[in-house]
């Protein structure tokens, strides 16, 4: 029988209930509910984006956030569907549905639950760091697509035309032959709900601005009967909730979906560790990765067993489930009780909220997921990265969501390959009255030895920059000019080497040697002495000479040409 210490392993939340405060509760309380509220109307009008009835988003809100809470490491996190992964979701299923609505519920459970068995395998092999292969300008550039995506998506909702068109770039050129078509109340309605959505948050703190907007716009449409107007509502919601079923997964669409739901589990966990991280980071505590990504892909299948669609960390819920008081990981379960009590016994009043105000809902919160202020930060800090981050933004745009997923994770290895295969590198010298060793390229008034060439190669010696490597060494032997009698390589900064880079130095120490040059290493001289004993290298590793420091390099190579007479200023 398993002790609690060892279901901890798999289950990081479980020790949480079985040691559970009652000084806890009423914090916890209180902020579940207050999630609950945020929650309600985000999920009903997530699942309109994703093309789904309002109850399916509330359905991915209840058993999700229970299967996190026990599952996560995050103390804070709640999970739920949210704009991006409505919108991943519908521009992954909808070209295989062919319209129709019961394969295209199937086929989003289907995409759920791979992307969630996807996740879990992912954390069983480790590979919770794959993750951090998308940088920070990939993610801000492909959220502010997404985010663009979603807010053109209900722009012809906003002003009560219809847009049949597919993609970003035929959807505004229809939306602009179609402007004057636009139905004046619904337009209305949308712009009081917007506004409510604005100004709620300044005025009433403690009640979620979605809520109040809801209500108000709600209001309206019953005072001014403006359903008979033209103005569509929800309509009668179901409540209850669905049997619980396996999703089916047709075979001839496997491959595609387990491609498709790649680059979701993908997104999905990326977006959720910088939310997990950066609250675990506030409040003091480490979260695992892997345990992470098996906890996201829990809730992923949970969400599918309930009929549901792809779910992750969302901001907006933690912020509220923070700022409310909440201390542990019953918030989330609470939150979701609450909204399982409306999806049972209070689904009546959904049907008067208006569709247009769901569409005010996703565009603030498409447009809170456009970060340009990020974007300014990245052009200040590095342009490449910035127009990475572009890329990542206009291939939303041009080539889809989903295709954009894929040209992320081209771009982050793409980056990845370049950062790591030309690190910087530096020939060193010495600066009059400063301690240490300088790159004379950074600093003028550094001066090299003469005679000598300290070279630094700040990164692993592998593959695919050992070419770069030959070329740097033989740039910065000629760049020392005539004369040159040492050689020395810092190998501190090299992590590692692999064995094209052990060619590498090999041909380079080869010809330096042929040139009457003398080769040195300096710097982890017993790690590397190990490193070539372990590989029946020692013989190879004598003809050249090892140092403890760049600076006993240089100090026995001056003692070593004064000893011999050959003078030259040494520095």
């Amino acid at each position: 029988m398993l002790r609690l210490d060892q279901l901890a392993r798999y289950a990081p939340g479980l020790p949480v209930l079985v040691n559970y405060r009652r000084d806890d509760f009423s914090h916890d309380l209180a902020a579940g509910v207050a999630v609950a509220a945020v929650a309600i109307p985000g999920s009903v009008a997530n699942a309109q984006l994703a093309g789904f009835s309002p109850v399916v988003g509330l359905y991915a809100s209840t058993l999700p956030m229970i299967a996190y809470a026990l599952f996560g490491t995050s103390r804070q996190l709640m999970v739920g569907p949210s704009a991006a992964s409505g919108a991943i979701v519908a521009a992954a299923v909808a070209p295989l549905a062919g319209g129709d609505d019961v394969t295209y519920l199937a086929l989003a459970t289907a995409l759920t639950a791979i992307a969630g068995l996807l996740c879990i395998a992912a954390s069983f092999l480790r590979l919770g760091a794959v993750a951090d292969l998308l940088s920070k300008p990939i993610l801000v550039g492909f959220m502010n697509g997404v985010a663009i995506n979603v807010v053109l998506s209900q722009i012809g909702v906003l002003f009560g035309v219809r847009i049949d068109a597919g993609g970003i770039l035929p959807r505004i050129w229809e939306f602009l032959r179609r402007l004057p078509e636009t139905h004046l109340p619904t337009l209305v309605v949308g712009a009081v709900t917007v506004g409510v959505l604005l100004l709620a948050p300044r005025i009433v703190r403690r009640v979620p601005a979605a809520l109040i907007a809801m209500v108000v716009a709600g209001a309206l449409v019953q005072a001014f009967a403006l359903e008979a107007a033209g103005v569509r509502t929800i309509g009668p919601v179901p409540s209850g909730f669905p049997v619980p079923a396996i999703p089916t997964i047709p075979l001839d669409l496997l491959p595609t979906l387990v491609a498709e739901a790649a680059g979701l589990a993908l997104v999905l966990f990326s977006s959720s560790m910088l939310a997990a991280r950066s609250f675990a980071d506030r409040n003091r505590y480490e979260v695992d990765a892997d345990r992470e990504i098996a906890a996201l892909g829990v809730a992923n299948v949970a969400a599918a067993f309930v009929q549901s669609f792809a779910v992750q960390g969302t901001n907006s819920r933690t912020v509220v489930g923070e700022v409310a008081g909440g201390r542990t990981q019953v918030t989330g379960i609470v939150a979701a009780v609450v909204v399982a009590i409306v999806v049972a016994l209070f689904t009546w009043p959904l049907q008067f909220i208006p569709r247009v105000a769901l569409a005010a809902v996703l565009v603030i919160a498409g447009g809170s997921l456009f970060n340009w202020r990020a974007v300014q930060a990245i052009w200040r800090i590095d342009r490449r990265e910035f127009w990475i981050a572009m890329t990542a933004t206009v291939g939303v745009i041009v080539v889809g969501v989903m295709n954009a997923i894929l040209l992320a994770v081209v771009l982050a290895l793409v980056n990845f390959v370049q950062l790591a295969a030309r690190p910087r590198v530096e020939r060193l010298g010495t600066i009059a009255g400063e301690p240490g060793f300088h790159s004379v390229e950074r600093h003028p008034e550094a001066v090299a030895p003469e005679g000598l060439v300290l070279f630094r190669f700040n990164g692993a010696l592998i593959f695919f920059g050992a070419a770069y490597f030959k070329r740097e060494v033989g740039k910065a032997v000629a760049g020392a000019g005539p004369g040159v009698r040492w050689f020395v390589l810092d190998l501190v900064p090299v992590t590692m080497i692999d064995a094209t880079g052990l060619y590498a130095i090999r041909e380079v120490f080869a010809d330096l040697r042929a040139r009457g040059i003398v080769v040195c290493f300096a710097g982890r001289a017993t790690e590397w002495s190990d490193w070539a004993a372990a590989r029946g290298l020692e013989q190879e590793f004598a003809q050249i000479r090892m140092f403890a420091s760049v600076g006993q390099a240089a100090s026995a190579y001056r003692e070593e040409v004064l000893a011999a007479g050959e003078g030259g200023r040494v520095a």
